[in-house]
């Protein structure tokens, strides 16, 4: 028996790709002043492909076309090597600070969604009350 819906599945990757996101980020700003740094970044494309690793649709007619996973991504990469500073420094302030808040939004929609599910959760256990 499936005691959860799928939803706190995709909801809780999406909070592990947030908190990954903020971690690369908030390096970023950390370094901003480091010689010769260059800024991480994340991407959900990859971390989708980095779950499926290994994945390999069905197929039940020959005519079929084969779905196969690649693997060796990464979900964390060096962004393009851009220098914003003289001491060949690769971290744009603004945008990284654009880039914060926008996940913390998207943060904050994810954990207000996964808060509503268990309070349903909580008015089904009490029976509606």
């Amino acid at each position: 028996m499936k005691l959860f819906s799928n939803t706190f599945t995709a909801i809780e990757q999406g909070l592990n790709y947030s908190s990954m996101k903020q971690k690369a980020i908030s390096q970023n700003i950390a370094n901003v002043d480091t010689p010769n740094y260059k800024a991480k970044k994340v991407e959900f494309k990859t971390v989708l492909q980095n779950s499926m690793t290994g994945f390999e649709g069905k197929r039940t007619d020959p005519r079929h076309i084969t779905i196969r996973s690649s693997s060796g991504h990464t979900a964390l990469w060096t962004k393009n090597a851009y220098q914003y500073n003289h001491n060949g420094n690769g971290v744009d302030l603004d945008r990284e600070m654009s880039e914060m808040a926008s996940n913390q939004i998207y943060f904050n929609a994810l954990s207000d969604r996964m808060s509503g599910k268990f309070n349903s959760l909580q008015s089904v256990i009490r029976g509606g009350k």
